[in-house]
C-alpha cells in the first residue's frame, strides 16, 4: 500500500479526519471520521480553545488509528479564510532585448512576491501591530512579454518582461493556534494550506480553470471565495457570515439551543416536517417550508455579501458560473439567491459534490456529498506541495518560514524585509544625454553580487533551504557609473564627402555639445545636448587641407558664389580660384559699356529727380528743350507725326520709377536694367554701404534683364551695419 496520508477539516462547528492514498489517478479513501465540537471552541473558522480542540482531534486520531491499524503521526491541515489577505501586485524588469533565462524569471517572481509584502505592510491589515503577518503562498497569474501575455518566458528575446502574482498572508496566532492544537494529539504538520485553495483542488479541476468560475466554500464560519479564470486562480477571498448565521436564526425563532437548531436546519433539507423539543420540553412541530421563512433574511444577506465580494475579486464583474461546496451551502434557497444577486441563469449556480469526486473510492461506505469536498481536498493538496513552517537563522535573527518544500534563500530574504536589490548586483549610475534631440542612455556596471552562504558554505538566492539553516548574506554593491565618449557615439563614425576643386575628399562629422565644438575624446557628461553636425563652413574645408585662403579669392559652392561662412553638405562641390574677385561696382560698370556699345546710343535720360541719399539726377542742359508734364516733371519734345515718317527705326519712350521718383528712358528700342544707371546720378565710385541694392518690381534684378514701361526700380546702398 502507498503512503498514507492524513488530513483535518478543523472547522468551526466540526472537525472532520480522513485518511487515504493516492493510487494512480485515483485517491482512495482508506477511513473518514468527523467529531462535533462539544462546545463553540471555534467561532468564525478561529480557534478559541486550543486545548478542547486539541481533545476532539485526539478522538478523531484514536479512532482513525483503530480503523487503518497503523499510527499517525504527521498531519495536513487547512488555514480557513477568516483572516487571510491577499494582495495582487503587477511588477516588470527591463532586460535589455536579450534571451530570458530561468534566473530572470526567478528574480521577477521574487520582486513580485517583495512588492506585495511591501504593499501589504502599507495597507491597513498590515498596520496591525499585535500579529505578525506570513506570506503563506504566492502564485503567478500571468507572465508579459514586452506588454503582451505570454505563457512561458524563458528562451524568448524580450525587452521588458513582467508578471501578475498573488500572494496570500495569515497572522501569526492563525498559525500557532492550528499548530498547537494538533501538537495536543501528538501529530506534527507535514503539510499547510488554505481552505480555499483545498476545496478549489477537488471542485475545480485544471481543465476549468480557463473559466471564470466563482468556488463559494460555505462552512460553518465563514465563506471562503475563489475566483479562476484564463487557467489561474485570480483572488481568495471570504465573508464572516456562513452555516452558523442559520442555526442562530432557528434557534432564536424556534426558541432552541444551537445544537437543536442545527438539528432542525438540516433535516429541514431533507423532510418536510421536523419535530423538535424547545428549552421549555414542549414538543413542537415545524415544516420545512417554514423553516425556509424562518432563514430567508439570513439567506439574503448572507448572498447579497457573497456576491459582492465576487464582483470586487473579479474586477467589478460577475462571473460566468458559480460552484458551492460545503454544509452551509445546502440549503437550495441559497444557490438561487446567489444566481439572482450576480444576474446569472439558475442553472450556473451548483452545488458541488458527487459530481466532482468520479476519482474518490471510498472503501467505507460514505455518501458523496458537498461536506466532503474539503477535508478530501486537504489530502489531495498534500500531493501538489508538502507544506509546513520552519525556522531558520537569517543574519543572526529568526525568522519562521512558511515551507512549501521549494524554499530559497531569496524566499527568506523577502521575509526578514532584506531589500531585494540587495541580492542582485547594482549597476552604476546611468548616463543621460541627447543626441541631435533624441534621448540616449548609457547605463552603468553591474556590481558584484551578494556573497551567500548557508551554514558557512557558499550559496546562491536560488538554494534551497532547510529547517534550522544558519544563513548569511553580505549585500551587493554597486558598480562603476557610466561612461561615454563622443567616439562612442555611432554617428560620428559617419563621414561628408565633397568635391573640391574636382577631387573628393571625405572629412569626419564634428559634434557640438551644448553648442561647443569638441573633439572625439571628449567625455559624455550628464545631460550634455549632442549635435552632430552634418555640415562644414568653407574655413573648416580650408582649415582641414591645410589651404590659405587669400582674401581676393573667388569661392564658389555648387557653382554659385560663397564665402568662407557658408555651409557645405555631403556630395557638394567647392571650388576656389586664384583669380581676383570683381567688386560689383565693376561689374556694373562693365555692363553699362557693354550696353552701350551694343546700341550705339549716346543719351538715354531726359529727367532727374533726386535720391534718396541727397544726390540727384536732372535734365541734361545738353539735350534741347522740355516740356513741363501734368505731375512737374518734364521730358524732351518730340516731333509731330504727320503719318508719313520714313526716318530710321522709331526709337522707344519708357518711363519707369526709381526708388519712387519717374524717370524717363528713350533712344532705344529695348532697355535693360543697367540702363538705369545712365539716367539716374548714382555714383558707383564712392562706396557708401557694404552692397549695392538692386531690385525690379520688388525682386532682385539682373544686369542685363528688360525692363518696362511703369517698373518700379529700387536703386541704393545696403546700410554697411545690417
Amino acid at each position: 500500500m502507498e503512503k498514507l496520508v492524513f488530513g483535518l477539516d478543523i472547522g468551526t462547528r466540526s472537525v472532520v479526519g480522513t485518511v487515504g492514498y493516492r493510487k494512480q489517478d485515483k485517491f482512495i479513501v482508506v477511513a473518514q471520521r468527523s467529531k462535533e465540537h462539544d462546545t463553540r471552541a471555534m467561532l468564525d473558522g478561529q480557534i478559541h480553545d486550543i486545548q478542547k480542540v486539541g481533545d476532539t482531534i485526539r478522538e478523531i486520531k484514536s479512532q482513525l488509528e483503530d480503523a487503518v491499524g497503523e499510527k499517525l503521526e504527521g498531519v495536513c491541515i487547512a488555514a480557513a479564510g477568516r483572516m487571510l489577505c491577499t494582495v495582487n501586485t503587477h511588477v516588470e524588469f527591463d532586460v535589455d532585448n536579450r534571451e530570458v533565462t530561468q534566473e530572470d524569471i526567478f528574480s521577477l517572481i521574487s520582486a513580485g512576491v517583495e512588492k506585495a509584502y511591501e504593499e501589504f505592510l502599507s495597507s491597513d491589515e498590515g498596520h496591525d501591530d499585535e500579529n505578525k503577518f506570513y506570506c503563506v503562498g504566492h502564485s503567478v497569474v500571468r507572465f508579459y512579454l514586452n506588454g503582451s501575455q505570454m505563457g512561458n518566458l524563458e528562451g524568448h528575446k524580450a525587452r521588458n518582461i513582467g508578471l501578475d502574482l498573488i500572494a496570500t498572508f495569515l497572522p501569526d496566532e492563525v498559525v500557532d493556534s492550528l499548530y498547537k492544537s494538533v501538537e495536543i494529539a501528538g501529530l506534527k504538520v507535514d503539510n499547510l494550506t488554505l481552505e480555499p485553495i483545498a476545496a478549489i483542488q477537488l471542485a475545480i479541476p485544471e481543465r476549468f480553470r480557463m473559466l471564470n468560475i466563482a468556488l463559494i466554500d460555505v462552512g460553518a464560519g465563514t465563506s471562503d471565495i475563489s475566483i479562476t479564470n484564463d487557467g489561474s486562480i485570480l483572488a481568495y477571498g471570504m465573508i464572516p457570515v456562513a452555516g452558523d448565521a442559520l442555526t442562530e436564526a432557528i434557534a432564536k425563532a424556534c426558541l432552541v439551543d444551537f445544537n437543536e437548531a442545527e438539528r432542525i436546519k438540516k433535516n429541514a433539507n431533507d423532510n418536510d416536517e421536523i419535530e423538535y423539543l424547545d428549552i421549555m420540553l414542549l414538543p413542537q412541530k415545524i415544516k420545512s417550508s417554514e423553516v425556509n421563512k424562518i432563514i430567508a433574511d439570513t439567506i439574503d444577506d448572507m448572498s447579497s455579501q457573497v456576491a459582492e465580494k465576487i464582483k470586487e475579486l473579479n474586477g467589478g464583474k460577475s462571473v460566468s458560473a458559480v460552484f458551492i461546496v460545503g454544509g452551509g451551502g445546502k440549503n437550495k434557497s441559497y444557490a438561487e439567491a446567489v444566481a439572482q444577486k450576480l444576474g446569472i441563469a439558475r442553472e450556473r449556480v451548483a452545488l458541488r459534490g458527487e459530481e466532482v469526486m468520479q476519482n474518490i473510492v471510498f472503501e467505507e461506505d460514505i455518501k458523496k456529498d458537498s461536506l466532503l469536498v474539503t477535508p478530501i481536498g486537504i489530502c489531495l493538496n498534500y500531493y501538489e506541495e508538502s507544506n509546513n513552517f520552519i525556522f531558520v537563522s537569517f543574519n543572526g535573527s529568526r525568522i519562521k518560514m512558511y515551507d512549501n518544500n521549494n524554499l530559497t534563500v531569496a524566499d527568506v530574504a523577502t521575509q526578514a524585509q532584506f531589500p531585494n536589490d540587495g541580492l542582485f548586483p547594482k549597476r552604476g549610475e546611468p548616463l543621460n544625454f541627447t543626441v541631435n534631440g533624441k534621448a540616449r542612455m548609457v547605463r552603468g556596471l553591474p556590481g558584484e553580487a551578494a556573497v551567500i552562504t548557508i551554514n558557512d558554505e557558499t550559496a546562491f538566492i536560488t538554494s534551497r533551504i532547510r529547517a534550522n539553516d544558519v544563513i548569511r548574506v553580505a549585500e551587493s554593491t554597486k558598480g562603476p557609473g557610466a561612461e561615454c565618449s563622443l567616439e562612442d557615439i555611432e554617428e560620428l563614425g559617419q563621414s561628408i564627402t565633397v568635391k573640391v576643386n574636382d577631387t573628393n575628399v571625405t572629412f569626419p562629422k564634428f559634434a557640438a555639445v551644448n553648442g561647443q565644438l569638441q573633439s572625439k575624446f571628449y567625455d559624455i557628461k550628464d545631460g550634455d545636448e549632442i549635435e552632430i553636425l552634418n555640415f562644414y563652413t568653407v574655413q573648416q574645408i580650408a582649415d582641414f587641407m591645410d589651404v590659405i585662403l587669400e582674401p581676393e579669392l573667388n569661392i564658389y559652392v555648387n557653382n554659385e558664389l560663397a564665402d568662407r561662412d557658408t555651409k557645405v553638405y555631403d556630395n557638394f562641390t567647392l571650388n576656389w580660384t586664384l583669380e581676383k574677385l570683381k567688386s560689383q561696382r565693376e561689374e556694373i560698370e562693365e555692363l553699362i559699356a557693354q550696353a552701350k556699345d551694343e546700341d550705339n546710343v549716346d543719351g538715354m535720360a531726359d529727367s532727374y529727380a533726386e535720391l534718396p541719399d541727397g544726390e540727384t539726377y536732372g535734365d541734361d542742359p545738353e539735350s534741347g528743350v522740355y516740356e513741363e508734364k501734368p505731375d512737374g516733371t518734364s521730358y524732351k519734345d518730340l516731333p509731330e507725326d504727320d503719318g508719313e515718317y520714313e526716318g530710321p527705326t522709331p526709337v522707344s519712350v519708357i518711363t519707369v520709377n526709381v526708388n519712387g521718383a519717374p524717370v524717363i528712358l528713350r533712344g532705344k528700342t529695348n532697355f535693360v536694367f543697367v540702363d538705369v544707371f545712365d539716367a539716374i546720378n548714382f555714383d558707383l565710385t564712392a562706396q557708401k554701404g557694404k552692397n549695392i541694392v538692386t531690385n525690379l518690381n520688388g525682386k532682385q534684378a539682373q544686369y542685363m534683364e528688360s525692363i518696362h514701361d511703369g517698373d518700379n526700380i529700387d536703386i541704393y546702398w545696403e546700410d554697411i551695419n545690417v
